[in-house]
C-alpha cells in the first residue's frame, strides 16, 4: 500500500473516470485510488474498476460531502498518511498531483489546495461565477484572517491530520468552501500552489442554476455565521 490515496467522487461518470484515473496513475504511480461511485445509475463502477481503480459504491446519492466522506473514513481506516481529492470529470490535471504530493511532504500545510488564482493560469470563468468566486474570497479572509484565493477549488491534497478530522464530520452540501473555515477553527494550516484546471471532459455538471444561487446563500450563511461566532469569542475574550 502507497501513502497517499486518490478519492474520486463520481456521479454517473461512466464516460470520463477511466481517463481520469489512467492519467494518474501515469502522473504518480505511486498512489492508491478510491472511486465513490454515488449512486450511479450507468456503467462508472464497473469502468472504474477496469481502469485499476479500488471502488465503493454508494446505493444511494448522497452528494459531494457524504461521498467524500466515505472515502476520508476509508483513508483513516486503512492508515494512509495523505489523501487526495480528485474530481471524475477531468477538470482536474493530475500533472500537477506530484508538486501537490510534495508540498504536502515537506510540511508546507495540513491542506495543500490547487488554486487557479494564486498565479495567473490560463483557466477563465464567466463574470458572475467569477463574482461570486470573489465574495466567497472575501467572506473566508474575514473568518479566517489570511486570504485563499481559490476557495472552491476541489483539487487538494490533506495531511493524516485532516483525514482523522474530515472521516468524523464532513459538511453535506457544497462543502469545499465549509472546509477552509472548519480548518481554520481546529488551528490546521492551508497552502495554495497554482494549478492548471481544464473543462469538464464529458457528462454534464449536477449544479443548475437554482443550485448555484442556493450554494451562494447557504456556504455565505454558514461563513458569516462562523465569522459571527468569531466575533463572539474575541468580545469574550476582552471582557
Amino acid at each position: 500500500m502507497n501513502d497517499a490515496l486518490v478519492i474520486i467522487p463520481a456521479l454517473n461518470e461512466e464516460r470520463s473516470v477511466a481517463d481520469v484515473i489512467r492519467s494518474i496513475f501515469s502522473s504518480a504511480p505511486n498512489v492508491d485510488i478510491v472511486v465513490i461511485s454515488d449512486g450511479s445509475t450507468d456503467n462508472t463502477a464497473n469502468v472504474a474498476r477496469n481502469a485499476g481503480a479500488q471502488v465503493i459504491e454508494l446505493p444511494v446519492n448522497l452528494g459531494i460531502g457524504g461521498a467524500m466522506q466515505t472515502g476520508y473514513r476509508y483513508a483513516f481506516d486503512k492508515r494512509y498518511h495523505f489523501a487526495v481529492q480528485i474530481d471524475a470529470d477531468g477538470q482536474h490535471d493530475p500533472a500537477d498531483l506530484p508538486r501537490l504530493l510534495d508540498e504536502a511532504r515537506q510540511h508546507h500545510g495540513d491542506m495543500v489546495l490547487g488554486s487557479r488564482y494564486v498565479q495567473k493560469t490560463a483557466y477563465r470563468s464567466s463574470r458572475s461565477r467569477r463574482a461570486g468566486m470573489i465574495l466567497l474570497a472575501t467572506l473566508v479572509r474575514m473568518a479566517v484572517g489570511y486570504p485563499i484565493h481559490d476557495t472552491t477549488s476541489g483539487y487538494r491534497v490533506v495531511n493524516d491530520r485532516v483525514i482523522r478530522l474530515f472521516s468524523e464530520y464532513y459538511p453535506i452540501d457544497y462543502p469545499e468552501v465549509e472546509v477552509l473555515v472548519l480548518l481554520h477553527r481546529h488551528k490546521l494550516t492551508i497552502h495554495e500552489i497554482p494549478v492548471e484546471m481544464k473543462e469538464r471532459q464529458a457528462g454534464v455538471s449536477s449544479i443548475t442554476m437554482f443550485k448555484s444561487g442556493y450554494y451562494m446563500l447557504k456556504v455565505s450563511l454558514a461563513i458569516l455565521l462562523e465569522i459571527l461566532r468569531k466575533s463572539g469569542v474575541k468580545g469574550e475574550a476582552r471582557s
